[in-house]
């Protein structure tokens, strides 16, 4: 048992890794419009700034998580944020659209390393009456770079350019590699000595990739053929995981525990019905409202607050009453909220766009803590690594779904063209539409939160008692 101090260090040291992402994500998208008029990029090519992060992140979780069981969380963790330091001095440098995108992409592979491992290092060291909470202060640090990444993200865009947002980010980078080299001790590999699934990991990356890219070139007929190859692939991924004896995915914790998988396609769904909002209301308010990056940045803000404060309380709260319950109510508000974004338009009260963000901020909150700790309270030690990259790989497999129904929107209603006054209404009617579909969504996944079952009633191996 690790002595209390040690756990306090630990957490404080995942916690500022898990900070990282977030507030580098929403900073970036407060500054996309600034960015795509240095690089004259159109809406479909700016979305990519976000999207590229997004697949190469989730395309490296599940392999990720996996070594870190074989070889080491801490190792895996720690070269993590290496990369993603290193990564986020590339993009600062960028003096192209083509080498900022690359630079995302190196930052995912980096993220991916971090996010795969670091709530399989906060459930090693905690025990089961501490690791709700535990992990509540670690999404609620993940919030907290939500929270500070609008306001942060428009002062530094609107007083000293977008890339400054990777200088602050590259600073933080390198004082969590000081804590993780200084401060963590230990490491953790119950997998060791297991083979690592090389096969497997290929077959899933390129099924994650071509699924992405077909999606994001729908209606068009090679995103049909991109998107059905895709799917394919990961047929076959899972055909070859059931046979392998060491798989990066144990198909059997889907298969038998009915906990991990629901929960799982929970995360999938509030992950796709809620990420792009931010993408979207950025645009909207900024396009359409005409508000500084700072003030956008603002009212964005107003969301993750919410989503930080209630954070903890709804981590705790899942230690003691069955984590179903408080993460399916979550669910509700947000579906209730995303309804009420979807009556957004040209002169929407911003009174009502901060309300519906706070109930959005509100309904996530209440899920993402319940339901991390219902999933790695499901599965015994060998496989933390794999669920806690389950769990970041529902995440971004969702934030790259729902950032592919955004970019769907506009390419249907926009198509190619930058956002100007003359297509402002078309730009409205994305935003409508985007939300409703949101909504719809949201919905079917109140119903598959409350269908995960009761965590208590099921052993450390995952099978029902």
């Amino acid at each position: 048992m690790d002595s209390e101090r040690e756990k306090r260090v630990i957490l404080f040291v995942t916690a500022t890794a898990a900070f990282l992402t977030p507030f580098m994500g929403s900073s970036i998208n407060i500054a996309l419009p600034t960015i795509g008029e240095e690089f004259s990029m159109d809406a479909v090519m700016l979305s990519w700034v976000a999207t590229s992060f997004i697949l190469t992140t989730a395309v490296f979780l599940l392999p990720s998580g996996r070594a870190a069981d074989i070889i080491g969380r801490k190792r895996v963790f720690t070269a993590g944020i290496m990369v993603y330091a290193v990564s986020t001095l590339v993009a600062a440098l960028s003096r192209s659209a083509l080498l900022l995108i690359i630079s995302r992409v190196i930052q995912g592979a980096g993220c991916a390393m971090m996010f795969g491992t670091g709530a399989a290092i906060l459930t090693s060291v905690f025990p089961a009456g501490e690791r709700g909470k535990a992990l509540g202060i670690n999404v609620t640090s993940v919030y907290a770079g939500l929270t500070l990444g609008p306001f942060l993200g428009g002062f530094l865009t609107q007083h000293l350019g977008w890339r400054s947002i990777f200088w602050l980010n590259l600073a933080l980078a390198t004082m969590a590699i000081a804590l993780v080299l200084s401060k963590m001790k230990g490491e953790w590999a119950e997998a060791k000595g297991e083979r690592f699934d090389f096969k497997g990991s290929i077959v899933y990356a390129l099924s994650l990739s071509l699924l992405m890219f077909g999606f994001s070139n729908l209606p068009e007929e090679r995103g049909m053929w991109l998107a059905a190859a895709g799917v394919a692939g990961i047929l076959v991924f899972i055909k070859v995981e059931i046979v392998t004896k060491s798989p990066v995915l144990e198909i059997a914790l889907f298969r038998k525990n009915a906990v991990f998988a629901m929960s799982n396609l929970a995360a999938f769904v509030n992950y796709s019905a809620t990420f792009a909002a931010g993408f979207l209301m950025s645009l909207y308010l900024q396009y359409i409202r005409s508000y500084t990056p700072q003030n956008a940045g603002l009212i964005l803000a107003t969301y993750p607050v919410a989503m930080a404060f209630f954070s903890p309380f709804a981590g705790g709260l899942s230690d003691r009453v069955e984590p179903r319950f408080v993460a399916s109510a979550g669910m509700l508000f947000t579906f209730v909220s995303l309804i009420m974004l979807s009556f957004t338009g040209e002169k929407t009260p911003i009174a009502y766009i901060i309300s519906s963000l706070t109930l959005l901020g509100t309904g996530i909150a209440l899920f993402s803590s319940p339901n991390a700790n219902a999933i790695m309270s499901s599965v015994e030690r060998k496989f933390y690594g794999v669920a806690s990259a389950s769990i970041g790989t529902m995440r971004l497999l969702g934030q790259m779904f729902s950032m592919g129904i955004a970019t769907l929107m506009i390419s249907f209603f926009i198509g190619n063209a930058k956002i100007r006054p003359e297509n402002h209404g078309e730009f409205v009617t994305v935003v409508k539409t985007a939300f409703l579909v949101f909504g719809a969504i949201c919905f079917f996944g109140i119903f598959a939160s409350f269908a995960r079952g009761d965590v208590r009633k099921y052993d450390l191996k995952g099978e029902s008692k």
